[in-house]
């Protein structure tokens, strides 16, 4: 059975599959369009590209403008499609200042929890060579 790091370099192979089957795939596209149409699908991007950025800032302001509301109200909303949930804010201790004071008053220990560990898997940074 592989190693956990062998199993990793494999979920990087399958991913630089999967980007090799995507550029092969766009490759194939490209050689298929005359150049008039590569042209107007450039045209295309670039008229679309900029109406994109004006919604994504319009989007941003909007929720921004939102979660100032509900974070004033104190409470969530429902809209038809969203909902803006409010949280209360989490609690947090220090840590390490409580389990100094633990040592010398152990029966806080039993207000301690302790959550499952988790794993995530995160994308390394290519190394200049």
């Amino acid at each position: 059975m592989p190693d956990i790091s062998e199993k990793l370099n494999q979920l990087a192979d399958l991913h630089a599959q999967k980007d090799s089957l995507s550029a092969a795939k766009q490759a194939l596209i490209d050689k298929a369009l005359p150049p008039e149409a590569k042209a107007r699908l450039a045209e295309i991007e670039a008229e679309f590209e900029n109406k994109a950025e004006a919604a994504d800032t319009n989007i941003a302001a909007l929720e921004a403008t939102i979660k100032a509301e509900v974070l004033a109200g104190a409470e969530s909303v429902k809209g038809a499609h969203y909902q803006a949930v409010w949280n209360k804010g989490r609690q947090s201790w220090d840590d390490k200042g409580l389990t100094a004071y633990a040592e010398s008053h152990p029966e806080v220990m039993q207000y301690r929890k302790q959550g499952e560990p988790s794993v995530t898997i995160r994308k390394m940074g290519t190394k200049a060579e």
